[in-house]
């Protein structure tokens, strides 16, 4: 905190960011929420009760599922500071184990984030663009084309780091919501009567009175709670109290006015169903105003990439996905990363989705499968941490979680419905990245246990090596393995090939916590297994990424023998070749294989020194 800032400033500018990091996708829900609401309403003409009521709908909704169980209760269930479904996931498997339930729920949410990830930028990016219609007609043929633009050089930027820009999200979205607020009140005050929407006897009325269609409508409802898991993705950035106080004292209020605001609008101009929320301001407004959502939909956009960045990066650490390159791209915050591989995934995804969707009426449709299932998930790991971690009783647990699994499943199966016109998408890709993830988790467990069949013990090894003729070199050298009681398999190649050993030999596994964060003073165990050989334990928590050089360079002033320019870094590096009678089926292994392609080098994944690394290779069968 610097000299001039006060407890009460940081606060302030934590809230600010977290308006336009935590909330930029559920802010441009209104730009096409509510249309698609009404329209399966309106294919018989539009009546009083049929617009107070989606807008109750719409309202409810924001005070059900993200005020009760996002702002109010999910923010409260963290792991240890950090939230989100990957941070829940790991909480409850810290103490419940990785039972099968848990570990599916786990890989099930983090693919329907992916997915929603992808749908996010498209929807909201050409939502804004198509504003620009409404300035003139000219801009008809153009908007596919401008969305395209915007969303490749989103991405493209990328690895530069969003650093730079993210200290005016905050302030540009703020604005945003204000100017939302605003354009709503103009019309609520031209037409008092729509605050009647306020009253749930509305939204249970249509609900009672439109058998199907308000089936359909719900599907559509859900668009405005949309990026309401960013709320407790972002728990780690901003902190609870402040990501509380900007929704109660801005983003609620905003959302609620702009939405009655555009009941009123349809109620006195039914035609204006095409585009409610644009056709709020006067036509002198128009430009700004679609120049701002451009804007807000951008900053949207990001917020929702850097989730999938650093949700790659969790997935990574708890052993779900391969270790992807990540580059950090601030040299003071430990969150702004870019992983190149996950970059061109999402940009190749988007283009894909803008290119066969071509507007955002048409890819509604495949919005919404992949937020509520992402929901139904984290509220079924909200149950069993209620039950494990917090010790509740099993009754006292259902009770919470039950009705709001109830809201949920009802909207999720509401979203069912658009399975046929584009709900299939985020199902293929949610299906996809499960497959990818439960492949990798289940190859990587099998290859460590014939791997362990294998190996030689350390405490067997060392006394016949010390009792050896091996030739001894001078220097440090550090052997990388994943089970500290075996002798790394690098280490009996050098040794065969060779015929050497180094002066100083240090065995280093690194584990990854169920934590988000080790703290230091439980970073590293070191054992003395005699004169030659040390044993380090290095723990990093799944926030974290690993840096094992820095880290091993730390602890000399522990007794280490780490020696600097003298140490070598000796890994072992692995072929792997399909073998139909061991492991899992052939497609598996395939599949396992490319992955394991896709994995980063180990020398950059652990930010090894790369003119200090020797690999030695070796063929393995999964």
């Amino acid at each position: 905190m610097s000299h001039f800032e006060t407890p009460n400033s940081g606060r302030l500018a934590l809230t600010v960011g977290a308006v336009g990091v935590v909330y930029g996708d559920i802010g441009t829900s209104p730009l096409y929420a509510f249309r698609e609401a009404l329209r399966p309403a309106m294919a018989d003409g539009l009546d009083r009760a049929e617009v107070l009521g989606v807008v109750s709908l719409l309202l409810w909704a924001l005070v059900l599922v993200v005020t009760l169980k996002y702002v109010l209760f999910l923010l409260r269930a963290d792991n240890r500071g950090e939230g989100g479904i990957l941070a829940l996931y790991a909480l409850v498997l810290g103490y419940s184990g990785r039972t099968t339930a848990v570990f599916f729920l786990g890989i099930i949410g983090a693919a329907l984030f992916f997915g929603d990830a992808i749908i996010t930028p498209a929807i909201s990016v050409l939502s804004a663009v198509e504003g620009l219609k409404l300035i003139t007609p000219i801009f008809n043929p153009y908007v596919e084309g401008i969305s395209i633009g915007i969303l490749f050089a989103l991405f493209i930027v990328q690895n530069r780091g969003t650093g730079p820009l993210a200290r005016y999200f905050g302030p540009i979205t703020v604005v945003w919501f204000l100017a939302m607020a605003i354009a709503g009140l103009v019309q609520i005050i031209a037409l008092p009567e729509v605050l009647a929407a306020l009253h749930p006897g509305y939204a249970l009325g249509f609900l009672a009175g439109h058998g199907v269609t308000a089936f359909i409508v719900l599907g559509a409802v859900f668009l405005a709670v949309t990026g309401a898991e960013a709320l407790y993705a972002d728990l780690g950035h901003f902190g609870r109290g402040p990501i509380q106080l900007a929704w109660f004292s801005l983003v609620l209020p905003a959302l609620t006015l702009n939405y009655l605001g555009q009941g009123a609008l349809v109620l006195q101009h039914p035609e204006a169903i095409s585009h409610p929320f644009f056709l709020l301001v006067p036509e002198w407004i128009l430009p700004g105003m679609v120049a701002l959502a451009t804007l807000a939909t951008v900053i949207a956009s990001q917020a929702v990439i850097t989730g999938a960045f650093s949700m790659t990066r969790q997935a990574v650490q708890l052993g779900l996905m391969p270790r992807f390159e990540i580059r950090h791209t601030s040299e003071t915050e430990t969150g702004q990363i870019f992983l190149p591989v996950i970059n061109i995934l999402l940009l190749t995804g988007v283009l894909i989705l803008v290119t066969e969707f071509h507007s955002s009426e048409e890819l509604a449709a495949a919005y919404g499968i992949a937020v509520c299932g992402t929901m139904v998930v984290t509220t079924l790991l909200a149950y069993r941490m209620l039950h494990r971690a917090w010790r509740w009783p099993r009754g006292l647990a259902i009770l919470v979680t039950l009705p709001l699994l109830t809201v949920e499943t009802a909207f999720l199966s509401a979203n069912l419905l658009k399975i046929p016109d584009g709900g299939y998408v985020p199902l293929l890709m949610g299906a996809t990245l499960v497959v990818m993830m439960w492949t990798w988790h289940k190859g990587t467990k099998q290859l460590q246990e014939r791997t362990r069949k294998l190996v030689v013990p350390l405490a067997e090894f060392i006394p016949r090596i010390e009792r050896g003729s091996a030739l001894r070199v001078s220097g440090t050298a550090v052997f990388l393995t994943s089970d500290r009681e075996a002798t790394p398999p690098a280490l009996l190649h050098n040794l065969k090939h060779n015929g050497v050993l180094h002066e100083h030999i240090i065995v280093v596994t690194v584990e990854t916590t169920d934590t988000p964060r080790v703290p230091e003073a439980e970073r590293a165990t070191i054992e003395h297994l005699c004169d030659r050989f040390q044993s380090v334990q290095l723990r990093f928590g799944f926030m974290e990424t690993p840096n094992v050089n820095r880290t091993l360079g730390s602890l000399r002033r522990h007794g280490l023998n780490f020696e600097g320019r003298r140490t070598s870094f000796f890994l072992g590096r692995r072929k792997l070749v399909s073998n139909p009678q061991v492991g899992m089926p052939v497609w598996q292994d395939r599949l396992y294989i490319l992955l394991a392609r896709l994995a980063a080098d180990p020398s950059d994944f652990y930010h090894l020194p790369r003119d200090r690394v020797v690999e030695l290779g070796a063929q393995v069968s999964v």
